[in-house]
């Protein structure tokens, strides 16, 4: 009789993990299936944060443990569980409208402070459950990215369009070269391998086997501009090359989804089609796009909700037709009257953040294609040293990055109107 037991106990174990293993994955990995996130056998939804200065902050000399802890509660008390966050930066000395310390300062030359402070925010994370979408690169200089890259590579120096002898049309021909420049991809491959081998310092575990990692995400908005099909190209052998490293996460690129025209040279539905990306992510810029600003009259407002409906309903027409779920990863707006004030009032803000709220709500609660947000961005206790000014180096790490003007779009840990709206919203 004891045996018979025994054998029963066996076999109903060894049917109880078989289940689990066919059934999504039990081991706290996010994973897409049918168009959904799950998560241990259940859907998957979640309200984030852009926090890209958790690796600086969690620095042992540099950074400040203690602020990084202190912020982390914070956002876990809003209801806050994913956090879209930096797992690269590159720039020497010279690179400027940069994050410094960057964790790469040369082509794999590394400062193993700053690695430490990226173990220091994914062991704190995954001790409040917390899910990171790893960023691995930039279009943009703030954080070095190609245009670093492309200066390593021999490329010649970066026309800042921050300076006046420069426009953006001079920063984006400069960038797009990385698609054509294989020196570049080399360095990027590298760091890549990299970053997905790392063993944490702090857990043992390495980042490929880390559960509380969610993705890892080619770049932060790369573009392709006049060059689409080099922008491809580059996008589907990065992300066949990830998949090829690491078979736990997924994978995403970053982009903005369509922007606001068609000169940025992305497709929501042609970039995001390739088995490799298991999501699409979707940005939403309201200001940045002309749509509106703050101190525009409620017509004008109006006027841009219907804009973004419209570019809402487009992603999610693909989305369906790619049969993949939609992350909100960036969307903000400025302070009243465009003020970089840090006790300037945010009615706008609220406004549209309630707006958005709802929307992303109601798709989650409703089966929808979006299925979680990370608004831009959270500056938490830090405070800008010169607000309206740019970003130097020694000054606090806020939610503004360094190519930036400081104040413009952070929310901090006192903006109560706003952080009030999180709790009303709380999954």
């Amino acid at each position: 009789m004891m045996k018979q037991m025994l054998r029963l106990l066996v076999l109903f174990v060894i049917l109880l993990s078989a289940c689990k293993k066919d059934n999504e994955s039990y081991d706290g990995f996010v994973k897409v299936k049918d168009g959904n996130f799950y998560l241990n056998g259940e859907e998957y939804h979640f309200f984030g944060a852009n926090y890209w200065q958790g690796m600086n902050l969690g620095a042992p000399k540099g950074g400040d443990r203690e602020r990084l802890i202190r912020e982390l509660d914070h956002l876990k008390s809003l209801g806050i569980t994913n956090l879209r966050v930096l797992a690269a930066s590159e720039g020497d000395s010279l690179m400027r409208y940069c994050v410094h310390p960057a964790l790469q300062t040369g082509p794999g030359e590394y400062k193993e402070e700053i690695w430490q402070g990226l173990d220091f925010l994914l062991a704190e994370m995954a001790k409040r459950k917390m899910k990171a979408v790893m960023v691995l690169g930039n279009f943009w200089t703030w954080s070095g990215g190609f245009p670093q890259y492309l200066r390593w590579a021999g490329m010649g120096e970066v026309p800042y369009p921050q300076e006046p002898e420069f426009s953006w049309q001079n920063f984006t021909d400069y960038t797009k070269q990385f698609y054509f420049n294989q020196a570049a991809q080399e360095m990027m491959q590298n760091h890549i391998v990299a970053v997905i081998n790392r063993v944490n310092s702090l857990t043992g575990i390495a980042y490929k086997d880390d559960a509380t990692i969610m993705a890892w995400q080619l770049a932060n908005e790369p573009r392709g501009y006049d060059v689409p099909e080099a922008f491809r190209k580059w996008t589907r052998a990065t992300s066949k090359f990830i998949k090829g490293l690491d078979a736990n996460h997924m994978v995403c690129l970053g982009t903005e989804g369509n922007t606001s025209g068609k000169a940025a040279g992305v497709n929501v539905f042609t970039d995001n089609d390739d088995p490799n990306i298991d999501y699409i992510t979707m940005h939403i810029w309201a200001q940045n796009w002309g749509w509106y600003k703050p101190g525009q009259s409620d017509s004008v407002f109006v006027d841009m909700l219907d804009k973004v409906n419209k570019y809402w309903d487009d992603h999610v027409t693909v989305a369906r037709k790619l049969n993949k779920p939609i992350v909100l990863e960036e969307f903000g707006i400025a302070r009243d009257d465009c003020s970089y004030n840090v006790n300037s009032t945010s009615h706008c803000r609220d406004n549209f953040f309630e707006y958005i709220f709802s929307k992303v709500h109601d798709s989650q609660t409703n089966g929808g294609r979006v299925k979680g947000f990370n608004f831009w961005s959270y500056s938490g206790e830090g405070r800008p040293a010169q607000a309206g000014q740019f970003w130097k180096k020694g000054d606090p790490f806020i939610g503004d990055p360094p190519h930036e003007l400081q104040g413009w779009y952070g929310v901090y840990n006192t903006d109560s109107t706003t952080l009030n709206l999180f709790k009303q919203y709380k999954l």
